[in-house]
Formats: C-alpha cells, sequence, structure tokens
C-alpha cells in the first residue's frame, strides 16, 4: 500500500472534526462554583492591594531619594561657594603673592 498525499478536503475534514472535538471537550466541562468565582476575586483583590501598596512604598523611596540628592546637592553647592572678596582683600591676595614671588629669587 502506497503513501495517499492528503487533499485540501481531507486536511479540512481532519481539522473539522478536531475542532468539534475541542468543543465537546470544553462543553463537557463543569461550571465553576460560585464559590470558588468568589474565591478567586478576592484572591485577586488581595493580590492588587499588594501590588498597589508595593507601588506606593517604590514611589515613596523615589522621593524620598529625590529628596535626599537635592538636600545633598545644596550642600554640596554651599561648601563649593566661596565669599565674595572685597576690593581690600584681593589686593591683600595678589601682593601677598607677588612677595612670595620676589622671596624666592
Amino acid at each position: 500500500m502506497a503513501y495517499k498525499i492528503p487533499t485540501f478536503q481531507d486536511r479540512a475534514g481532519q481539522a473539522a472534526a478536531a475542532k468539534q472535538k475541542a468543543l465537546e471537550k470544553l462543553r463537557a466541562k463543569p461550571a465553576p462554583s460560585p464559590e470558588v468565582i468568589a474565591e478567586q476575586l478576592a484572591a485577586e483583590g488581595r493580590r492588587r492591594a499588594a501590588q498597589a501598596e508595593k507601588a506606593a512604598a517604590r514611589k515613596a523611596a523615589r522621593e524620598a531619594e529625590k529628596e535626599a540628592a537635592a538636600q545633598a546637592k545644596a550642600t554640596a553647592a554651599a561648601k563649593a561657594a566661596k565669599p565674595e572678596l572685597t576690593e581690600a582683600e584681593r589686593k591683600a591676595a595678589r601682593d601677598a603673592r607677588y612677595a612670595a614671588r620676589k622671596a624666592r629669587r
């Protein structure tokens, strides 16, 4: 007996039969009870609440981190800021540098 190449009609018929079998299997499956559905909905609610809580905690941590970074930046800027020297102070510093150069010679 030789191998027979299935025709389009054969393949379509097999697909329809498989689809029908899957539908019958699905119809035979009992519907979930209301208690099971209620339990699943409650679990979903708890899961969503936990996710919302974690998201709020992450957001608060990001805000605290941002605030700490801004505070550190402000502190660094305050340390780095030099007070403006008066004309007399600038002249005294220039004269001190000049005197140091002369002393090295």
